[in-house]
């Protein structure tokens, strides 16, 4: 019986591994015929019919001769479309025409927080491995994907540096793509905001090679514009937007159309962010600046939803009336409008207040005018030392009566536009605030807008002159990278970096030159910078080299302390090596003493020194035995183009090496199969043994029912026989508790009796006792 069931199991593990083996087998044949069903539709939707197809297992092999490589370069993306592309083996050829022109070299690189892909194709003299190497290390932890292609041609003019300046692009790019060719750069990326799309861009133009030309397209993220702020002016200077702000392209179009039929002229700007407080913006302002050139002049404000619409002093009110009532009706639901026609003010005795700051490009401010009490004097020389340097700050503002209530909130505004200055005055009267001014910000006119709106209000009353300088603006200011080497000479002079004898510590007479170097590399920004060091000829050459290294170091980290971005800088120590002057003499050895900057420049790949690409003679590399010979009587073989040479011979040695790469990139049938029964055999593996399990609990013998069943009728009597108990007790009480009841009856009567009988003989005792007292 044992031997039996044994069998039996054996028999059912056989059939399992049997049925696994057939299932496998039909699975393999289901993907087979699925990639290469799927693979033969994409070739053909793509017109490549010359393109053939076979599978084996997972492995989907191309053949055929493709036109050209392009076309199998198609075939190979097609057939990755639908198969993964790491399953796809290339056996396909490549037609030879009678001549071909070198390939467009290109190379497109997408980085983003998954890694760096990089695709496209490159020389054979490109060195593929630093370049991938290089991205790895950049990407951290990402994923690098490789897909270049080589091809056996000579590198064109200003690949290497091309190459070489979108690596180290990469580096400050996070989020990017970067097409590279030999002539031309083309960066796309995204930055974190404005200044920093400025920044990368002064940085990238002022890094690339002479030659190269570059194009950038860096968008940021847009602003949160609060409150959203529109100010259109029309006065006697012409039409001019103070601020402006939309919330689409097609909408910011839209506005400065309507501006330009409102007789702006000249190139306006208008910036986009977000906050819109409706979505019908575009179709209010439009509105708004129509009706303000149909009244003739003044200004139009919008503060999200609210409008304010001042005229020009002297309008004519039906005409106001008019527009206003207009306006009013046309304007999308949600916007009100605050209309308002001002009157000529009336002329005061002493003339009306006004109070002027300037500011003067050397940082100095000073406050006249007048305030309407000390406290307000106080705060606004308090606020300005607040805003600009507290040495800087000269009051001479008079207290006297007679101001508007919101005068020292107009100040206080004032002061606030004036710091987004680099130079200029803010004059406030009780009816205009006017700043003008020069400034290295091409939003700060914008900036001052959304301030005084918020500060005053949307109907308050402001007049903006501010000029865009670029000499002023920090990121557009800085010197190219050549300048700041040239100032770097000519602040050092004939002046040096001197150390204490034979030691990395720099001398006291340094300082000077330290600092003046700190403050013009501030300015430098972020450019590639080798500080080296060098010695004289005194002493052992490894000592010599160490204490150059440890003096250019000491001076990048002196750089450092006085807080200069040093991350693209590099201290080397070149020793002895490079003399300037001879040796030999004490001026000559302390000519050799000494530090230098040099400006690095993208080098040029490994192969790209000595003869250009080209220069070499074909015929150093030909049989040279044909080289001797006469040319006119040897017939040299037909030169075949290295590209097809190379794919000829890869194909010829597919059989051996082919193979085995084959292996690599994905299972065959067989080895699918083995896999897939596998997996197969050891799921029902697992199904036998969880089934074993749940049986191996719940399963009872049968001695163990005949126990659980003599159990059950033993228990069932006692049940029966404790019932007959309990009625026979439950009877024999009766019976006790009549006869109990009886016998109690029964004493009860003859105590009766006693007592009868008691009485009976006290009464003859009674008698008695009277029967003898009478005898």
């Amino acid at each position: 019986m044992r031997l039996s069931s044994l069998v039996i199991t054996g028999g059912i593990f056989a059939a399992a591994g049997v049925l696994s083996l057939v299932t496998a087998n039909f699975a393999g044949n289901a993907v087979e015929r699925a990639s290469l069903t799927g693979v033969l539709s994409e070739l053909d939707s793509d017109g490549l019919t010359w393109a053939e197809v076979d599978t084996n297992g997972l492995q989907v092999f191309l053949f055929g001769t493709a036109p050209d490589e392009a076309a199998r370069f198609q075939a190979l993306s097609a057939a990755g479309r639908v198969v993964d592309a790491s399953r796809v083996i290339d056996q396909m050829l490549v037609e030879e025409p009678e001549a071909i022109a070198p390939p467009s070299f290109s190379v497109e690189i997408l980085r983003n927080d998954a890694g760096i892909s990089v695709i496209g194709l490159v020389p054979a003299s490109t060195d593929r491995d630093a370049l991938i190497e290089g991205f790895r290390s950049l990407s951290g932890d990402g994923q690098v994907m490789d897909l270049l292609e080589t091809a056996d041609f000579p590198e064109p003019d200003g690949w290497a540096d091309a190459l070489g300046f979108a690596s180290a692009a990469l580096k400050d790019l996070p989020r990017s793509k970067i097409s590279v060719a030999a002539d031309q750069v083309a960066i796309k990326a995204m930055t974190e905001s404005p200044e920093a799309r400025s920044r990368l861009e002064t940085a990238l133009s002022r890094r690339k090679p002479q030659d190269l030309r570059l194009a950038l397209d860096f968008s940021a993220p847009r602003p949160v514009i609060s409150p959203f702020t529109l100010r259109f002016a029309i006065d006697a200077d012409g039409a001019r937007f103070d601020a402006c702000s939309a919330d689409t392209e097609t909408g910011r179009d839209r506005i400065l159309r309507a501006a330009a039929q409102a007789g702006l002229e000249g190139k306006a700007s208008c910036r986009l962010g977000l906050g819109v407080p409706s979505r019908r913006w575009a179709d209010a302002v439009e509105i708004g600046i129509a009706k303000l050139a149909e009244l003739g002049g003044g200004t139009l404000t919008f503060s999200n939803a609210d409008v304010s619409l001042v005229a020009l002093e002297g309008t004519n009110q039906a005409l106001f009336d008019r527009v206003v009532g207009e306006l009013d009706a046309a304007l999308p639901d949600l916007f009100a409008l605050t209309a308002d026609l001002p009157k000529a003010p009336e002329a005061e005795p002493e003339g009306a207040p006004d109070f002027v700051a300037t500011l003067s490009p050397e940082g100095a401010v000073q406050l006249r005018g007048r305030l309407g009490t000390e406290q307000a004097r106080a705060t606004a020389d308090s606020f300005a030392r607040a805003l600009f340097s507290s040495e800087a700050v000269y009051t001479a503002a008079r207290v006297t009566e007679g101001v508007p209530g919101d005068w020292t909130v107009r100040v206080l505004a004032g002061l606030d536009a004036l710091a987004l200055l680099s130079h200029g005055a803010v004059t406030v009267t009780p009816d205009l605030v006017t700043v003008t001014g020069k400034t290295g910000n091409t939003e700060a006119s914008a900036q001052i807008a959304d301030l005084l709106v918020a500060k005053l209000g949307e109907a308050a009353a402001f007049e903006i002159d501010v000029e865009y300088v670029e000499a002023l603006d920090p990121v557009a200011g800085l010197p190219t990278p050549e300048e700041c080497e040239a100032m770097i000479v000519e602040i050092i002079g004939d002046r040096k970096i001197t150390f204490e004898p034979g030691s990395a510590r720099l001398d006291a007479s340094a300082e000077d030159i330290m600092d003046e170097l700190a403050d013009l590399l501030k300015q430098c920004g972020d450019i590639a910078l080798e500080i080296g060091g060098h010695t004289d000829s005194q002493g052992r050459e490894i000592m010599n080299q160490e204490l150059s290294r440890d003096r250019a170091q000491a001076v990048l980290d002196a750089l450092r302390a006085r807080r200069v971005p040093t991350r693209s800088y590099t201290a080397k120590g070149y020793g002895e090596t490079i003399p300037i002057a001879d040796n030999g003499t004490e001026e000559g050895r302390e000519a050799n003493r000494r530090i230098e900057f040099k400006l690095l420049k993208p080098e040029p790949e490994e192969g790209e020194e000595g003869a250009e690409p080209g220069d070499s003679d074909p015929a150093a590399d030909a049989d040279p035995v044909a080289a001797d010979a006469d040319p006119e009587t040897v017939d040299a073989p037909p030169q075949s183009n290295p590209v097809h040479r190379q794919r000829r011979n890869r194909i010829r040695n597919w059989a051996g090496s082919g193979r085995q790469r084959a292996e690599e990139l994905g299972m065959n049938r067989t080895e699918f199969i083995v896999t897939t029964a596998a997996i197969l055999f050891v799921a029902f593996l697992l199904g036998w043994f969880a089934h074993w399990l749940v049986h191996r609990f719940k399963r009872v013998s049968q001695a163990d029912m005949d126990q659980l069943e003599k159990m059950s009728q033993e228990l069932h009597e006692a049940e029966e026989t404790r019932d007959q108990a309990i009625t026979y007790l439950q009877q024999r009480e009766a019976e006790l508790t009549n006869q109990l009841a009886q016998t109690e009856a029964e004493l009860s009567a003859a105590m009766e009796g006693l007592r009868e009988a008691r009485s009976d003989a006290e009464e003859m005792r009674a008698h008695v006792e009277r029967m003898n007292q009478q005898a």
